[in-house]
């Protein structure tokens, strides 16, 4: 046991590396190629921070651990809102500009929603992933179009968080540094978490949800508090949100899409609900004063807390 949770923490550590490295090349290499700054900034606050657990879900698909890929996206969606958010905003309260983030938020909850209309006959047939990535690009359409209608200060902001060197041949070393460190972070993380799961007689699917959902949401978290920190609440709800959406519309919509994909009737019923309410919960934070206050935030991290709670009462 104690040899997988080094080998855990490991992994853990290469993954936070190589998702900052592909992170920098990713923004590099799209502005290199034209992108322009505000929109190669968007797509990083909306989708950046999901690549890490996008490589671990990849991998844990490959090799056939499906149950672990799907507890860690809809866990991490979870661990998100109340571990990520609430912790940032128990730090320094989040004051967001942008009204974009409320019709994402509902976006969020309706495909979650689908999961679960999806998942009513056990499983998430390959047409129904298919719909899933479709729906992830009208999502980007969408982004792409109302963001272009925010204030130019926040534009400007957003443009900036892109800012880094455009030189086509250390980005390419940027992408080959990062690949072999998720490669490896990845393979670590899925061979260790099956072990601690079992040792603390857990089901691959909720080691998937919690140990690893928890463990690849850590340096976003220091991240997320260094951020509020700053005064970018506007970077930590957007990169939760999008987040979030990407683990649903790609991650899951992309593993059906490959291969028919089994939804525990148990995960229907509680899991993706749970993930609806913290939805729920957000919502009227970002619609009334467009703030997430300490309050607030200790109301997502004591939420988060009790859903623990409960998966490990239910666990024994």
């Amino acid at each position: 046991m104690f040899e997988a949770i080094a080998w855990f923490v490991l992994g853990l550590v290469l993954l936070a590396l190589g998702g900052d490295s592909i992170v920098k090349a990713a923004s590099g290499l799209a502005q290199r190629f034209g992108a322009s700054p505000f929109v190669a900034g968007l797509l990083l606050v909306a989708f950046g921070t999901s690549l890490p657990e996008l490589v671990v879900n990849v991998r844990a698909f490959a090799v056939g651990a499906q149950e672990l890929a799907l507890g860690n996206a809809v866990g991490s969606n979870i661990v998100n809102v109340g571990l990520t958010l609430g912790l940032a905003a128990l730090a320094f309260p989040l004051v967001v500009r942008t009204r974009l983030l409320s019709p994402l938020l509902v976006l969020l909850a309706v495909a979650t929603l689908a999961l679960i209309v999806f998942g009513l006959d056990g499983a998430i047939s390959r047409i129904e992933g298919l719909v899933l990535l479709l729906g992830f690009v009208g999502v980007l359409a969408f982004l792409l179009k109302r963001a272009r209608h925010e204030p130019a200060a926040l534009q400007e902001s957003i443009a900036d968080y892109a800012t880094t060197r455009t030189v086509l041949g250390l980005n390419i070393i940027r992408v080959v540094i990062a690949a072999v460190v998720l490669y490896y972070g990845a393979r670590f993380v899925v061979h260790a978490a099956p072990v601690i799961g079992a040792g603390w007689g857990m089901s691959p699917l909720l080691a998937g949800l919690l140990p690893v959902a928890i463990g690849t949401a850590l340096p976003e978290v220091a991240a997320a508090i260094a951020a509020a920190r700053r005064g970018q609440g506007d970077m930590v709800v957007g990169h939760v949100i999008g987040s979030s959406l990407f683990n649903v519309l790609v991650v899951i919509g992309g593993m059906a899409a490959l291969r028919p994909m089994p939804l525990p009737a148990s995960f229907v019923r509680l899991e993706l609900p749970a993930a609806i309410v913290f939805v729920l919960m957000l919502y009227p934070m970002l619609r009334g004063d467009l703030k997430v206050s300490r309050g607030e935030g200790a109301v997502l991290f004591v939420a988060f807390l009790a859903w623990v709670g409960l998966e490990l009462a239910l666990l024994h």
